[in-house]
């Protein structure tokens, strides 16, 4: 395909996104690879332009179709419902709450009805969505079972079966099918994403991989999808799978909690890295920081998971696999 199209919304206006969207784009390498439109506030973006000290311009667009990936502007598609004076940095409000809202729903319907390939969400305050009432479950998909949050750093990837669960939940919910299901659901994910024969390591729960879980969950989920002809191995001991990840044995890791996947993450390449929520309606990346507040507007902010994330939407978006951006160790 030709290089896909890749919507950005800016995040809470109130927060760093505008700015780390600004400085992401600012050296043309996602241009590169994709043609970016922010669904957003061209004011908001026109004020981070000017917090990164980027040499950009933005440049109003009616319709997706007029965007360019030419360095130095960024297209925006702006529906007018945030005004200059709305801006408060630093605050919460239900007035940034709802316009965000409404960026991201018009950023879904753009790639639900193919006008774009992928959608990358700067940071949003869920405070400022609170106070505007405001409910996305139609932007990330309904049920929550269908989707898996995906850490990206590097060459390390890592899908995780449960997320915001406690983790005496997990040892009683994890189950043989929701191992298999997950298994399976990330080899045709990575097989859409073009990875032909994905190698799957899948974490144990327990020290050294042994117990209950692995003996009754883990373990036959793996082996079913094993059988199903799947490239797929474990329960690996969770203190060793994800090196096996660095060193490039495994195309993705399958975590079986938040913190397990998480601290391997963070510890391994925290700068730089992503989120993809696999199994939402459509191609979806994130950044793994917040709003920031409390640094807005200083210029300091780091934008290398922002890049990251645009980068990552481009390459899986084109069916060329996962991206290699910044080297998380620098």
């Amino acid at each position: 395909m030709t290089n896909p199209v890749v919507t950005i919304t800016p995040g809470d206006p109130n927060g760093i996104g505008p700015e780390v969207v600004a400085r992401a784009l600012a050296d043309g390498s996602v241009q590169q690879v994709c043609t970016p439109v922010v669904v957003g506030s061209g004011a908001a973006l026109d004020m981070g332009i000017e917090i990164a000290g980027a040499a950009l311009k933005t440049r109003t667009i009616d319709e997706i179709d007029q965007a360019r990936p030419d360095v130095g502007f960024i297209d925006v598609l702006d529906d007018g419902t945030l005004r200059p004076q709305d801006i408060d940095l630093g605050t919460n409000s239900a007035i940034c709450g709802a316009a965000n809202a409404g960026w991201l729903k018009q950023a879904a319907d753009l790639s639900s009805n193919g006008r774009a390939d992928a959608t990358v969400m700067a940071p949003v305050s869920s405070e400022s969505l609170a106070l505007a009432k405001q409910d996305l479950s139609d932007v990330f998909g309904r049920d929550p079972a269908d989707r898996y949050l995906t850490l990206l750093s590097g060459p390390l990837r890592i899908v995780h079966i449960f997320d915001h669960v406690l983790l005496h939940d997990v040892c009683r919910q994890i189950s043989a099918t929701m191992v298999t299901q997950a298994i399976k659901k990330t080899h045709s994910s990575l097989v859409d994403w073009g990875i032909d024969a994905p190698r799957i390591g899948v974490a144990g729960l327990n020290p050294h991989a042994h117990g209950p879980q692995e003996e009754d969950a883990i373990g036959p989920g793996v082996v079913k999808a094993q059988d199903d002809g799947l490239d797929v191995h474990g329960p690996i001991p969770p203190d060793t799978v994800f090196r096996h990840g660095i060193d490039g044995r495994y195309d993705v890791i399958i975590a079986m909690f938040h913190d397990q996947g998480h601290i391997a993450i963070k510890t391994w390449g925290f700068v730089g890295n992503c989120a993809l929520f696999m199994g939402a309606p459509y191609l979806f990346l994130s950044v793994g920081h917040g709003t920031a507040f409390d640094i807005v507007g200083q210029g300091i902010a780091e934008h290398r998971m922002m890049r990251s994330a645009m980068l990552q939407a481009a390459s899986l978006a084109a069916g060329r696999g996962f991206a290699v951006p910044d080297n998380p160790q620098t």
